[in-house]
């Protein structure tokens, strides 16, 4: 019912920046909210950043001033974006998108297949 495609995670060095993307489609009627995960080995998954409905956003506060969540509303396609900027070694993770949507049938959270993010020199 829904799709989500995730991309952008990769390599960088400590200062750098990303971009990650998730696509969400299928047979969307409203979306609640879109964010992000991480998982770090040995680590629990948490929250990154969401954006909900009417343009709220939380972020974690270990990546508060340095990264920015946003959407955009393409004919049949929604997109949330991370930029991740100043990034920090302790921001290696497996990136996982996280939407709440209402489709034709039923009220879904979706998780993504995940994205690596490495930050090292």
């Amino acid at each position: 019912q829904v799709q989500l495609v995730e991309s952008g995670g990769g390599l960088v060095q400590p200062g750098g920046s990303l971009r990650l993307s998730c696509a969400a489609s299928g047979s969307i009627v409203s979306i609640y909210a879109m964010g992000w995960y991480r998982q770090a080995p040995g680590k629990r998954r948490e929250l990154v950043a969401v954006s909900s409905a009417g343009g709220s956003t939380v972020y974690a506060d270990s990546v508060k001033g340095r990264f920015i969540i946003s959407r955009d509303n393409a004919k049949n396609t929604d997109t949330a974006y991370l930029q991740m900027n100043s990034l920090k070694p302790e921001d290696t993770a497996v990136y996982y998108c996280n939407t709440d949507i209402l489709t034709t049938t039923i009220r879904v959270t979706s998780w993504g297949q995940g994205t690596q993010v490495t930050v090292s020199s």
